[in-house]
């Protein structure tokens, strides 16, 4: 699954599927929706019908990274994206608290 970089982060639209929440986080497809079936996902998401869709708010406030209101662009994410990054495994990055 190939990865997000933080120039697409800053595309994203308000809502996005959990296989594009799983590629942010570094999860795979089917982990991803493991944690969505057991109200385990790291941030918030909704059910519609048999479909699961992530508020990209949500997601951005996990990682750390907030929206500039002045451009648009995206602030230096917080420590969770360095470790996702430099790991390539499907959810030891990801802690529950």
């Amino acid at each position: 699954m190939q990865s997000i970089n933080y120039a697409d982060l800053a595309e994203l639209p308000s809502v996005v599927d959990i296989v594009t929440a799983a590629r942010v986080l570094g999860l795979s497809r089917t982990y991803a929706y493991q944690l969505a079936k057991n109200d385990r996902f790291p941030c918030k998401v909704l059910r519609i019908g048999n479909c699961y869709r992530v508020p990209t708010a949500a997601l951005l406030s996990l990682l750390g990274a907030d929206r500039n209101p002045n451009d648009e662009s995206l602030r230096r994410p917080g420590r969770m994206i360095d470790q996702l990054g430099k790991t390539g495994d499907t959810g030891s990055a990801v802690q529950s608290s």
